[in-house]
């Protein structure tokens, strides 16, 4: 049986080679005052027991975590039942991972191959499974319409980059008959890193960061593909994640938010005018707390603010609007319009700073 520091020698070598694939033997050896000699025991010894792998000669020598499982599989989407798949075909790769982390996997896998069943209008779904000594990395790819292309046509957007503002905020669905539209939320909050391909945009989520970003591409991809990737020995539940977005401990609803206040913008405009307030806004009266995250966020102008912060909130007494990573020139707007909104004046240079925007 290993020594406790040989195991927390190897699996220290484990983390690292994944950003240090060169020089891991270096930071080892610094890390537990080790001579190089005894990190190339451990890493032998990895090597032997199959959860690394090494190209290269002694000096341009480069590590990297083996797979140790494999699966890649397509199926027909015409009559296909998620949880069947789940049972039939992943749920075999994966069942030997912790209760907690087994549960994320199963509702986030379930939700992703439904939303393609269900929305997609495609014909075949491609499923691929790695996992390694540190994470599992769960991709489904479906060949139909694209999620954001959809969304934007059901809801008439302006564009299919603010369909991320909308996932974003959670409870979207086009079929509200069979979904409640929190499958993507909840899945994208317990997932390490989880991501969004389809047409020219690239929505993407980390665990622990309020934002969600979007990026262009100059090439389209073809259908909707969602990468999803979870540590293996993760200590998050289901339940934890579900229970962040209750509003307290005796609500168990989905009743809280976090919205990214960047997302409102079209490319590189400035937030300034009441009709993108409202577009930030939509489908927020289904909570009963909402987050505006200002990161990123320099200044907005007086009409947005005030559509927010004074129209807004005096007709949803019910809602409790929470601003955070806000700069002092964003905080001074937001006061005036609340401050408007207690006196019952209505602001007239929001007025007219937004005639001049529209």
């Amino acid at each position: 049986m290993p020594s406790r520091h040989g195991k927390e020698i190897k699996d220290f070598i484990i983390h690292t080679i994944p950003n240090h694939p060169r020089d891991v033997v270096r930071i080892v050896s610094k890390q537990f005052g080790v001579s190089r000699q005894a990190v190339n025991r451990h890493i032998r010894e990895l090597l032997a027991e199959g959860y690394i792998t090494a190209e290269g000669k002694t000096r341009q020598r480069e590590y990297a975590l083996r797979v140790v499982r494999d699966k890649n599989f397509t199926v027909p989407l015409a009559g296909l039942a998620e949880n069947q798949v789940w049972r039939a075909e992943v749920e075999p790769v994966l069942n030997d991972l912790p209760r907690n982390v087994l549960d994320i996997w199963h509702y986030g896998f379930t939700e992703m191959v439904n939303n393609a069943i269900d929305h997609s209008a495609g014909h075949f779904l491609t499923v691929d499974i790695k996992m390694n000594p540190l994470t599992t990395m769960v991709s489904v790819h479906d060949d139909g319409i694209g999620i954001f292309r959809k969304i934007k046509e059901e809801l008439h957007l302006e564009d299919e980059s603010h369909a991320v503002l909308e996932l974003a905020k959670g409870k979207l669905t086009t079929d509200p008959d069979k979904h409640t539209g929190e499958g993507i939320f909840f899945t994208s909050r317990m997932m390490d890193d989880f991501a969004i391909l389809s047409g020219d945009v690239f929505f993407s989520h980390e665990h622990d960061e309020e934002e969600d970003w979007i990026l262009e591409r100059d090439r389209p991809a073809t259908g909707t593909s969602v990468f999803m990737n979870l540590a293996n020995n993760s200590q998050r539940t289901d339940q934890e994640v579900f229970d962040r977005f209750a509003s307290d401990a005796e609500d168990y609803g989905f009743t809280r938010t976090v919205v990214p206040v960047r997302l409102a913008r079209h490319g590189a405009e400035k937030l300034v005018s009441r009709s993108q307030a409202k577009r930030l806004l939509a489908r927020v009266d289904r909570f009963k707390t909402v987050i505006l995250d200002f990161k990123e966020v320099d200044s907005i102008g007086r009409a947005f603010a005030d559509e927010i912060f004074r129209v807004f909130e005096r007709n949803n007494l019910g809602i409790h609007l929470i601003t955070t990573n806000t700069v002092p020139e964003v905080e001074k707007m937001i006061a005036l319009a609340r401050r408007n909104g207690e006196e019952g004046v209505v602001a007239s240079p929001a007025n007219q700073e937004d005639k001049k925007n529209k």
